[in-house]
């Protein structure tokens, strides 16, 4: 059997994690299996549907590296690699009129295909008027699921007060969901369905439907809830929801995939940083936790910052440019060697410009906490000595520069760390940032010396 899997997303509204989470499980698992990935549109609700929610889904999943093999023809397919931290806006998808419905991938063109399906339930006395709307006639019984991530659950549609027939087509004409999905699920020949626990209850319906229609069913797997930190159910408004803002605040593509995978998967290791290749390797339904999952954004940050660890300097300098750039500051000559020196201190591609300022600009906003503090250091009354000792060396470098610290300490009964810290300040603003080595290197010894004496 070829694995066939589906992501099928309305576009009522942006990316959300969740769904975000749902495709990329479904693409993991369709590729561990070297099956198909399709991306389905759920476009039934022309009243909530919009241009830009379909673009922000197809946007989100190509910059997410989560390619599909079936599906709307799309000019945003490309490489997450190519779009982190980029404008997507540029990207089209077009939505081009099929030939015939079974050629569509949207649901708003596949309208005779339902309308013959619900020919055959007609024909099979499983559907009775109710008003103007048709409802689908249950089997009384009990029917029992065996879901891959949940086991083994069983619904009694004996009990007719708690299972009413469903309604399949309204009374203007239109279909519902439950039939809709069904139908594409049975047409598109998806072998496992692999989406959230909201739709668990769901699918005993969808066992009713196809049954009636004498087709087999799928293979269903319901993934946990994701839940906020506190618990809390994550909704669209929660930091982190969005996943077409995690471009923007400066994550890569490769670690908010790292990051979701997380969320109600687990590896069965110590390991929590993974490629994408490796998560395909790695990924399997067994090892979908059952407990819901928790939104944490920390410990995304702290994914991201060891996966921006593990990029070149040149692909972390080309990334951040852009929020350089934004803030206004200028690309210097010695751009590379700067950015070089921030790489392993930044979570985000957006920290950047406030890591870097001050080696390319002397303008930069200072710390006035921090400042206050460095100068009520007692070490900072050798800054002036150490700044003409520096001021005569005659050659320069960040080794020189740290023998020039050792040298004045010693020469005021200090001990040379006593004095990093006043230093560190005086040249920075900060109490943090790059090592001082880089600090004495990019900004040379002109500033350096004017630095400590300004401060």
């Amino acid at each position: 059997m070829s694995v066939r899997t589906r992501f099928a997303p309305s576009p009522t509204g942006y990316l959300h994690v969740g769904g975000a989470r749902t495709a990329l499980f479904n693409w993991l698992f369709a590729r561990k299996h070297k099956g198909t990935f399709i991306l389905r549109v759920e476009d039934t609700d022309a009243a909530r549907n919009t241009e830009e929610a379909r673009q922000a889904i197809f946007d989100g999943m190509s910059w997410l590296g989560l390619d599909w093999d079936e599906g709307p023809e799309s000019s945003v397919n490309r490489s997450a690699a190519e779009m982190d931290g980029q404008d997507t806006s540029h990207s089209s998808v077009k939505l081009h009129p099929p030939s015939k419905p079974s050629d569509s991938y949207y649901q708003s063109q596949r309208k005779p295909i339902y309308d013959a399906y619900f020919e055959k339930l007609l024909a099979a006395d499983r559907l009775y008027k109710d008003g103007d709307a048709y409802r689908f006639r249950f089997d009384r019984k009990p029917i029992t699921m065996n879901d891959l991530v949940c086991g083994e659950v069983i619904i009694d549609y004996r009990d007719e007060s708690n299972t009413p027939d469903m309604v399949i087509r309204r009374s203007d004409g239109s279909y519902v969901f439950h039939f809709v999905n069904v139908v594409d699920d049975l047409e598109m020949k998806i072998t496992h369905v692999i989406r959230g626990e909201d739709h668990l209850m769901n699918t005993p319906k969808h066992l009713q439907l196809i049954e009636a229609l004498g087709a087999q069913p799928p293979q269903y797997a319901h993934i946990p809830l994701i839940l906020n930190a506190d618990g809390s159910k994550m909704s669209k408004r929660d930091a982190g929801a969005a996943v077409g803002d995690y471009p923007k605040q400066g994550f890569l593509s490769e670690a908010v995939v790292n990051f979701i995978a997380l969320l109600g998967w687990s590896s069965k290791s110590d390991d929590e940083i993974f490629t994408l290749t490796d998560l395909i390797d790695r990924f399997s339904l067994e090892a979908i936790n059952r407990a819901p999952a928790r939104f944490d954004l920390e410990k995304c940050k702290w994914v991201n910052q060891q996966h921006i660890a593990k990029i070149s300097t040149e692909r972390f300098a080309d990334l951040a440019k852009p929020f350089v750039q934004a803030e206004n500051l200028p690309i210097t000559e010695n751009y590379p060697t700067v950015i070089a020196a921030v790489k392993e201190k930044v979570r985000l591609l957006s920290e950047v410009p406030a890591a870097i300022d001050f080696l390319i600009t002397d303008t930069a906003a200072q710390d006035d906490e921090t400042v206050a503090k460095a100068k009520g250091n007692p070490n900072s009354a050798f800054l002036p000595a150490l700044a003409e000792h520096m001021a005569a060396l005659t050659d320069w470098s960040a080794d020189i520069a740290k023998e020039a610290i050792a040298t004045i300490a010693q020469a005021n009964g200090a001990k040379p760390g006593q004095l990093m810290f006043p230093v560190r300040v005086a040249l920075s603003g900060r109490a943090h940032g790059p090592d001082l080595g880089d600090i004495f290197s990019i900004l040379g010894k002109e500033k350096t010396v004017e630095r400590l004496r300004c401060f």
